[in-house]
């Protein structure tokens, strides 16, 4: 009958310029599809390559080592039998290109350049490729060493669309997805029943819906099956690409794979009746209207049928159900997306395990919290048989028969944590370090600093003659500033000291790497000492808010049986770093200005509105409107934006972070910003002060008209 087809998708877990692992990966999510009955197989954007490669797509080597990477598919068994969607950068003419390579029986079918690039928040395609123009076709000269396997000397290259003997498959990339006018649209009212999206799409919080909504609306109008597949990973720097592979029907997902995993390689299929979309189809007369007057796409041609006898002369094989789709609460999306990221960074930068000051203050435990997270994921999956997993847990454990079975366990053999005290310290920050160490199971220490401060301070007097005080000694701002700023750097050298040095005090070979604990709250106020230990090597929570934490642990403390979790919560977060007297408690919102929910609303505004000091007085001034009078949302706009812009310098060294969300101010691609400011704002601040002024005159005006009345 020739009306059931399979079809697969994955999520590779791919490594930039890893081109030995991404290869592997690749075969295996053919191999993987295959056994499941697909004939047809569609892989990530860049996969040969990895999607981060950044400017090494402007190095020759990148071309020939993928060219190489496709000259071991197309020899391999796996391929045989098989159509395959392989994404990689392909150069033309001396332009580059993001680009499909369509494989069938050892043959290239079609090279189909991406025509819609991404070139905002953290993407930068245009500085690498170059757009393709829609319906425009050329010949491709294939490099020799192709050419002998394929017996081809030049191949399509451009926007056409694949037939088979039973369906026609038309291909989308990544951000073409996004864009109004979408090829599938176009592609559609020619007939093409099978779109395939290759993505590179990375995580940020209750982001996913929007993406899934996008694939549903895609066929719920013009029909069709969309078959969408991701990288899922790190693969070399701030992002994780977050999976959901899918297949699609008319507008109701069939298939959907995870968001988060351990995983290397994931296949997803699902069993459709290709008559489903033509029925679907053909009841829409103006869709038929349309359709008439859409020009015809060129058209390659494939010698083989999607269908097998297998599956349509077996009455037992049926469609695939609808199913609902699923997302993670955001509490969910920072217990997994960080702890997959950190599981990836660790295992492939060859280190012993992870160092974390560890304060006693909420950040630092939701730092924690996510490293205990990776290890039970980490557990998890050596329980269910992967092998890889248990590799790299073997080897960060210098064991080669070691298979972790237990997270405490496991975290006493990476995770290090360490209390680094002072005379400011409070008892109760150190306890709640050392207790959470334990429940967590990190190798933990409790230091004092004060007798290193002493010496600082010791030869800085020696040197000056000067002894600075704590304010609260009758000091300075300056000197109380600089004093905190002391025992904050100092923390940071030792962070490091003992980060080498611990694994050889076990007689444990490598080092650590050190992970950071500041907010994107904290960063984007400045509210941080530049290199203090927010300076480290990565930080899983630095793009996570303040108020997006405390979820956060509320929901670890039930979910992961941690009690103690509860005490950071109710803790009042403090720097402790000046002294602690009878009338004085530090306070970070007090030594801020602001509240961390304040900090949130403005990071919103600024990088997701794009507002600046005047915009974010005019959406403000309403948003606070019957709490707040103008004058004083505009002192505390005034406030952000002063302290902003003399701290944004800090942004320029802050550690790495996980990319969790959409205003962060990661200096580095994502929010490209000065970082010398006028941080007096004077023809912003005076708009919002005649503003201000206006409206408060208004309002009163308003008043007596009502007593009047």
């Amino acid at each position: 009958m020739g009306r059931l087809i399979t079809l697969a998708t994955c999520s590779l877990n791919q490594w930039s310029m890893d081109f030995e692992g991404n290869l592997k990966r690749i075969l295996e999510s053919i191999r993987i599809a295959k056994e499941k009955g697909s004939k047809f197989r569609v892989g990530p954007e860049l996969e040969v390559t990895g999607y981060g490669c950044q400017d090494h797509f402007l190095e020759s080597d990148t071309y020939l080592h993928s060219w190489q990477v496709i000259e071991k598919i197309l020899e391999s068994d796996e391929a045989k039998d098989m159509v395959l969607d392989i994404g990689m950068p392909v150069m033309h003419k001396s332009v580059k290109y993001n680009c499909r390579i369509v494989i069938s029986e050892r043959k290239i079918v079609l090279i189909r350049p991406k025509i819609y690039l991404a070139n905002d928040g953290n993407y930068r395609e245009m500085r690498f490729f170059t757009p393709w123009t829609p319906r425009k076709v050329e010949d491709y000269y294939l490099p020799r060493m192709i050419a002998k396997i394929t017996n081809q000397t030049t191949v399509p290259f451009g926007d056409c669309v694949i037939s088979t003997l039973d369906t026609c498959i038309g291909c989308e990339t990544c951000e073409e997805l996004f864009t109004p006018a979408s090829p599938h649209i176009f592609m559609g009212l020619d007939g093409v029943e099978i779109f395939t999206n290759s993505s590179g799409s990375h995580h940020e919080l209750r982001k996913l819906n929007t993406r899934v909504e996008l694939i549903k609306a895609a066929t719920q109008k013009v029909g069709g099956i969309y078959l969408y597949a991701n990288q899922q990973g790190c693969d070399g720097d701030r992002l994780y690409y977050d999976g959901s592979a899918m297949i699609v029907v008319n507008g109701d997902i069939v298939a959907q794979g995870t968001q988060f995993s351990l995983n290397d390689v994931e296949v997803i299929t699902a069993t459709i009746d290709i008559e489903d979309v033509r029925s679907y189809r053909a009841r829409m007369v103006s869709r038929g209207i349309q359709a008439e007057g859409t020009p015809a796409y060129r058209r390659e041609q494939v010698n083989m049928s999607l269908t097998h006898e297998d599956i349509d002369n077996n009455i037992h094989v049926r469609p695939s159900k609808t199913i609902p789709p699923f997302y993670h609460s955001p509490e969910e999306e920072i217990a997994l997306g960080p702890a997959c990221w950190l599981w990836d960074y660790l295992r492939r930068s060859k280190t012993a395990g992870y160092f974390l000051p560890l304060s006693g203050g909420i950040d630092s435990c939701a730092t924690a919290t996510i490293v205990a997270s990776m290890c039970r994921l980490v557990v998890q999956a050596a329980s269910a048989g992967n092998k890889q997993v248990i590799a790299d847990a073997a080897y960060l454990a210098g064991d080669p028969s070691y298979i972790p079975t237990d997270p405490r366990e496991f975290a006493g053999r990476i995770f290090y944590t360490c209390y680094m005290g002072s005379e400011n310290s409070s008892y109760e920050t150190r306890k709640r370090a050392k207790d959470l160490a334990q429940v967590i199971g990190s190798y933990h220490t409790d230091l004092n600093i004060d007798t290193v401060v002493t010496s600082i301070h010791g030869l800085f007097t020696l040197v000056t003659g000067k002894t600075p005080k704590f304010k609260v000694h009758g000091g300075t701002d300056v000197e109380n500033l600089a004093i905190q700023n002391i025992q904050a750097r100092l923390r940071m050298l030792l962070a490091y000291l003992f980060a080498q040095l611990l694994p050889w005090c076990r007689s444990i070979k490598g080092s650590l790497l050190v992970l950071g604990s500041a907010n994107v709250d904290e960063s984007l106020r400045g509210y941080l000492t530049k290199y203090d230990c927010s300076s480290a090597d990565v930080n899983p929570i630095g793009a996570i808010s303040k108020s997006d934490l405390k979820r956060f642990i509320a929901y670890a403390e039930n979910k992961f049986e941690m009690p103690i979790l509860h005490e950071f919560l109710t803790a009042v977060p403090t720097a402790e770093l000046e002294p602690i007297t009878e009338d004085y408690v530090q306070s970070d919102e007090a030594d801020m200005g602001m509240t961390y929910d304040d900090l949130s609303l403005y990071g919103y505004l600024r990088k997701i509105k794009r507002c600046g000091p005047y915009s974010m007085f005019s959406k403000l001034v309403h948003h606070w409107g019957d709490d707040l009078k103008p004058t004083e949302v505009a002192a505390k706009v005034k406030r952000f934006f002063f302290f902003y812009s003399i701290n944004r310098h800090k942004m320029t060294t802050i550690t790495p972070s996980y990319h969790a969300e959409a205003y962060s101010p990661d200096d580095n691609r994502f929010d490209l910003r000065p970082f010398l400011y006028n941080a007096s704002w004077k023809w912003q601040f005076e708009c919002i002060d005649r503003s201000a002024m206006e409206l408060e005159r208004k309002e009163s005006e308003l008043q007596i008209n009502s007593q009047v009345d």
